[in-house]
């Protein structure tokens, strides 16, 4: 599947190879098809030097699809031939929502470790069942929070943040717009008991985000809100998000997502990130720059000693993927810690279960 810019469901960025593994040293296997973001996470752990093994999805035509992007992965007759191969170490996934849990439990008593797309559940039930299992099985149930992860300029602003530039961070705002392509849309997307709400989608980006920059493990969730503003066509579909969280450390966040892209912006969404500290502030503008032609990975920082802006596109890469690799295999959390995963998940399900319901 090619790159497409101005279609979030299928970004999938590509970064350079930076091997952490020989070729054949770590296994893993791609299935539940559903979403594009699929091919980003596989794009990251093969450029991490991970080999891609296996396919399988119910639907010939999506694993046709993605043997044209990876011809040298083997298409499997069911999801157990990949869970009974001994060589397979971790697989990815991107279901539809409220299915990434079972299938994740499922890796999970096989032994394997499970990367998913975000969101990771849609209710708190599955949370629950969920942390059960990695209790019982030590298997990681990593997630794809790839406007993170996968964004050079929030890699890079999370190394000015560990080296002082801005002091301590005192507050967050995370802006997560979207363009709704509805035509291209599957069935699920327009199903809340199957997409899981926008705050418990696309938010959860953002929450992760706060979390992370604002150094915090607990958080708690002041206000947030939902609505429906210009697709009445899709009655359980919230095409707009907010959230107000307070960490831990007193440090702010607030939370803003939608559906409501123009079809006049370049691409699929102008995500931004805002971090107040002590001494400055970073600004991320992540896809675009409107108004210029300079592509993606803007960063803008500001402090005691300068005013700068950064291009930081193929200056620090996507180290999480690698970090992941190294994770399953020695048993550390350097990449991302599941005790993070599961606050904000909790975090996330609980903003959209306390949502305000606000009138379109």
């Amino acid at each position: 599947m090619a790159f497409n810019a101005s279609d979030g469901m299928n970004y999938a960025p590509v970064g350079k190879p930076s091997p952490v593994v020989k070729p054949g040293e770590f296994c893993f296997a791609a299935t539940a098809l559903d979403h594009g973001h699929i091919y980003g996470m596989c794009n990251g752990l093969i450029e991490a030097g991970a080999t891609l093994k296996w396919v399988y999805d119910a639907d010939p035509a999506r694993v046709a699809q993605f043997q044209q992007q990876y011809p040298e992965v083997k298409a499997a007759a069911s999801l157990e031939v990949i869970l009974a191969d001994a060589d397979i170490q971790l697989v990815a996934a991107a279901a539809i929502p409220n299915k990434r849990a079972e299938l994740g439990i499922a890796v999970m008593k096989a032994g394997k470790h499970y990367f998913t797309d975000k969101g990771p559940f849609t209710t708190l039930e599955q949370l629950q069942q969920v942390r059960a299992v990695y209790e019982e099985t030590k298997r990681k149930y990593a997630v794809y929070y790839s406007e993170r992860l996968h964004v050079e300029s929030a890699v890079y602003a999370d190394h000015l943040i560990k080296q002082g530039a801005i002091g301590r961070v005192v507050q967050m705002i995370g802006l997560g717009p979207h363009r709704l392509n509805a035509a291209s849309r599957p069935d699920w997307f327009f199903r809340k008991e199957q997409y899981g709400g926008i705050i418990a989608d696309i938010a959860s980006h953002q929450i992760e985000q706060f979390l992370y920059f604002s150094g915090n493990t607990e958080a708690k969730v002041v206000s947030s809100a939902v609505a429906n503003y210009n697709n009445k066509g899709y009655p359980e579909l919230e095409d707009f998000g907010e959230a107000y969280l307070r960490g831990a450390n007193g440090a702010a966040g607030y939370v803003r997502v939608d559906w409501l892209t123009p079809n006049g912006l370049r691409t699929w969404g102008d995500g931004r990130t805002i971090l107040l500290g002590t001494d400055g502030y970073i600004e991320l503008r992540k896809y675009v720059n409107i108004g210029s032609g300079d592509g993606a990975n803007h960063l803008f920082l500001v402090n005691g000693e300068k005013e700068q802006y950064i291009q930081t596109t193929g200056l620090v890469g996507y180290p999480f993927f690698g970090q992941l690799i190294l994770d399953t295999l020695q048993q550390t959390e350097y990449a991302m810690t599941q005790e993070h995963i599961f606050k904000v998940a909790e975090l996330t399900l609980l903003a959209q279960q306390q949502a305000e319901k606000l009138e379109g």
